[in-house]
């Protein structure tokens, strides 16, 4: 079980940040919020803004928790745990992504989401 840790980051505009998975990683061309791994004495919190500005240059401001995900994909299984955050700032140097885009919640149902993050994206439409 991999623990992972994402962000839902909200800007001026109550818009939400998604990114694509680049080709050379695993679940490449999904959509998810962004986030990374959670390492060993790590509270998910400090986990959040470490992979967000090394993946991102994106700097938040880590806010609420909002959910916690179990899924288990065909060669591995995740604990997914989401967390509000504002947005401050950033460079969107993208290491682990290929594109991103802001989005209202209810668009998220236009973006192939990986099956983690549906839940999440459930919880921010009302659904």
């Amino acid at each position: 079980m991999i623990e992972v840790v994402c962000g839902v980051i909200y800007n001026e505009h109550g818009q939400v940040l998604i990114c694509r998975r680049a080709k050379h990683k695993s679940l490449a061309g999904y959509w998810e919020f962004p986030g990374g791994k959670i390492e060993t004495d790590e509270l998910p919190e400090q986990s959040l803004s470490r992979e967000l500005l090394e993946e991102l240059g994106m700097e938040v401001s880590v806010q609420d928790f909002i959910t916690e995900v179990l899924h288990k994909y065909e060669d591995f299984a995740i604990k997914l745990v989401a967390y509000r955050c504002a947005f401050i700032s950033a460079s969107y140097i993208l290491s682990d992504h290929d594109q991103y885009n802001w989005v209202y919640p209810q668009e998220l149902v236009n973006f192939e989401l990986a099956a983690a993050d549906i839940p999440v994206a459930e919880i921010l439409m009302g659904k």
